[in-house]
């Protein structure tokens, strides 16, 4: 695989290197397996952005950094993957600590935050990139870090959050960056 540089990432490589999902679930995840398990049995993605996205057809994949030990993960990629099923997308998963170098290129406010979603077109070119989590409880969580809470002590609200939300914004977030690469995709072509 060739490094990453300030120009050049080879995607297809990592994506190589990933796990398909079910391998990821299965072999990979340790903490928080019931969490992981209980969201993915459970998972049932809105069916109006099933339909928006099987417009898009079937040239996206999912590339996502992450980890295991993340609750924004666990509550995320369960959903994540019954959407990128529903619609044909195939996701794959890269533990963020073995790939510090692409990790690094893909930083939220300075910080290894993950899960990150990376949207990749057919030929591995990086289309767009969501995470590490839906907008309205990243911004909640950031004003709650602002006044000195710890993720620790926030995490009960973040979970209740995430069980109301049952995953529909993480597929509306993930959905609307498709669309806005297939849009911009449509434009250049003109």
């Amino acid at each position: 695989m060739r490094p990453a540089t300030a120009t050049t990432i080879d995607y297809a490589a990592y994506w190589e290197r990933a796990w398909p999902w079910p391998v990821y679930l299965a072999k990979r995840v340790r903490t928080h397996m019931p969490l992981w398990q209980g969201i993915y049995r459970t998972a049932v993605p809105p069916a109006d952005a099933v339909a928006a996205a099987q417009t898009l057809g079937n040239a996206w994949r999912l590339l996502v950094l992450s980890e295991d030990w993340c609750g924004d993960a666990a509550n995320s990629l369960p959903v994540l993957a019954r959407f990128a099923e529903a619609v044909g997308w195939p996701l794959r998963v890269l533990a963020r600590d073995e790939v510090p170098e692409l990790m690094d290129r893909h930083l939220t406010n300075g910080a290894r935050s993950i899960p990150i979603v990376l949207l990749l077109d057919e030929v591995f070119r990086l289309r767009g990139r969501w995470g590490p989590r839906p907008a309205e409880l990243q911004a909640w969580v950031q004003a709650q870090r602002a006044d000195g809470r710890s993720i620790a002590e926030l995490y009960p609200r973040i979970r209740a959050w995430y069980a109301r939300d049952r995953g529909h914004s993480v597929v509306g977030e993930v959905l609307a960056v498709a669309l806005q690469a297939a849009e911009d995709t449509r434009r250049n072509a003109q």
